[in-house]
């Protein structure tokens, strides 16, 4: 519902011409534009919109810019699929032309249009259920159980090792004292060691 002045003066700006301005703008989206077509200054309807009783005024306004900004996301779309034919110059004359796609505005609109796939990641977008945050989730959970792995393979190592130290200087000791492995008062521990990774 446009505003209605109370005591209207000469320039006031009319009911009449409140609905050609936001008709205008949301055709155009270009608010100079649409002040022009009404012949009002940029001035005078920023001043309108934001007196008392001119909520409607500003709504319709805020709605006609989203148009305009819905009608330049179309256009933009529609320029970045079919790209703009650009002239092929020879000799100060154009021979061809040829077709220019805009790859910066292909990405502008598809990280726009469709941020979960193809925007800037940022820390605080990174959540369960996020397509960045589920692919990290199964390569840190895969680099986890490597080094789980690697880290339980060392500490068998480690002790096999300890083992067989131990099994060495203990049939050393053996030897020393003319005892034969087998033999009687002959018990060396870890005499019989479960194999090593690989070994039968």
């Amino acid at each position: 519902m446009p505003f209605v002045h109370v005591a209207p003066r000469r320039n006031s700006i009319t009911p009449d011409k409140q609905r050609r301005f936001i008709a205008t703008l949301a055709a155009t989206g270009i608010v100079s534009q649409a002040a022009l077509s009404i012949g009002a200054s940029v001035e005078a309807l920023y001043k309108l919109r934001h007196r008392v009783g001119a909520e409607d005024f500003a709504r319709a306004w805020d709605a006609a810019v989203e148009r305009g900004y819905s009608r330049l996301e179309d256009c933009a779309l529609e320029r970045a699929i079919a790209g703009e034919e650009r002239p092929v110059v020879s000799r100060g004359k154009v021979v061809a032309t040829w077709t220019h796609h805009n790859t910066g505005l292909l990405m502008f609109l598809l990280r726009a249009r469709r941020p979960e796939k193809y925007g800037a990641v940022r820390v605080g977008d990174l959540r369960e259920g996020h397509p960045v945050y589920e692919a990290l989730k199964v390569r840190w959970e895969a680099e986890r159980a490597a080094a789980d792995a690697a880290r339980a393979d060392g500490a068998r190592a480690s002790l096999r090792a300890k083992l067989l130290g131990m099994r060495e200087a203990v049939l050393r000791e053996g030897a020393l004292r003319g005892e034969v492995p087998g033999g009687a008062g002959f018990s060396p521990a870890g005499d019989s060691l479960p194999p090593a990774d690989g070994e039968e």
